[in-house]
């Protein structure tokens, strides 16, 4: 099979060295390109990052020696590819503009960035939870006036590690949620190096997180209604968003209410048996058990747990009953592999899997 020509916006940071090295080797998808911004344009990939490249494993030879070209040279870099992942860092109002003016050149993008994740004919998805929201797609090409390009984000890494064990138990009617989320460094881009002040730290805010994780599970979990996508009424979801000494991987402690409480054994059942369409498909990237729970009474931990099924899978464990709500658990998902990039990867996948990426 002759691969897709793939382009990476914002090649340069973390999620883009991320996607870097996600697609290194992948069956369907070979990197061609990679911009960042005009400061790095010009060199070589492996100029450009310097010494800041942040994957445990070694740069990969194909992009070493790839020329960064400028991220704003938009007709330049969409010519060469079939479509783009973007992690481009810049404001919110300069991200959506260029993630449209790519879209607009017919080239489709995958985004890692928020900037999109409220218009309303642009799919938010988890591909295991909401494929159907692709379905927006063709309204949003006739906006944009492109027959082929359009604009697909993944939401954001702290949802991950529970929204899917609560997507699990949808029959079951979650209608009150309480979630906890102890989230790791690399979620704001950096390491240890970087952020000395975290070493034996936790600090009990990052910005804007919150709304984020209490609004997006109901924006993935909406309805398809004219072209757009309509958010669901509940259940209703209070979070408290803390930043922890870890380097990858987020941590949930999750308390949850149902309007038709399930037993132990039902909601066992429910996650063990979960699967979804990249499961179905079989897509190069999907976890083939996408949920795991832990019998031991100290699983999930970050350490252990975060690469199950190369980062793509979520984690859960310590399902018990509660005093206020119905039950209690925690989850666990790798932030910047399933939470970022990876999921973006596999969401490519189903897009191409459905036809909506081809080549150009």
């Amino acid at each position: 099979m002759e691969k897709l020509r793939v382009g990476i916006l914002g090649g340069t940071g973390m999620v883009g060295q991320r996607f870097v090295s996600l697609l290194d080797n992948h069956p369907w998808f070979e990197v061609v390109t990679i911009a960042a911004s005009p400061r790095s344009a010009g060199k070589t990939y492996e100029k450009a990052v310097g010494d800041r490249w942040k994957m445990a494993t070694p740069m990969p030879e194909s992009v070493k020696n790839l020329i960064v070209m400028n991220v704003n040279d938009i007709v330049e870099v969409s010519a060469g590819v079939d479509f783009v992942f973007s992690a481009v860092d810049m404001t919110k109002d300069e991200i959506k503009a260029i993630e449209e003016a790519y879209a607009k050149t017919g080239t489709p993008v995958v985004s890692n960035n928020s900037a999109h994740r409220w218009t309303p004919d642009v799919p938010m998805v988890v591909p295991e939870l909401n494929p159907e929201h692709f379905e927006v797609i063709e309204a949003q090409k006739k906006r944009l006036g492109t027959d082929r390009g359009f604009i697909v984000v993944k939401p954001n890494c702290s949802i991950q590690s529970y929204a899917p064990a609560l997507h699990a138990l949808k029959e079951f009617g979650p209608k009150v949620v309480v979630a906890t989320t102890y989230q790791a460094i690399s979620g704001a881009g950096k390491n240890f190096a970087d952020w000395p002040e975290m070493v034996d730290n936790v600090i009990p805010f990052i910005g804007g997180e919150e709304e984020k994780s209490e609004q997006e599970p109901l924006r993935i979990w909406g309805k398809v209604e004219d072209g757009k996508i309509v958010k669901a009424e509940g259940p209703v979801i209070t979070t408290q968003c803390i930043r922890v000494p870890v380097s990858d991987g987020h941590t949930a402690a999750v308390f949850v209410s149902f309007e038709k409480k399930p037993s132990k054994e039902e909601i066992m059942k429910a996650w063990n048996e979960f699967k979804g369409l990249p499961q179905e498909l079989d897509l190069p990237s999907a976890p083939k058990q996408f949920i795991k729970y832990f019998e031991e009474d100290n699983r999930p931990q970050a350490k252990l747990d975060r690469d199950y099924e190369s980062g793509m899978g979520i984690t859960l464990g310590r399902l018990r009953e509660d005093k206020v709500y119905d039950y209690k658990f925690v989850g666990l998902s790798h932030n910047t592999v399933r939470g970022a990039a990876g999921g973006a990867v596999l969401t490519a996948e189903l897009l191409k899997a459905q036809g909506y990426i081809t080549k150009k």
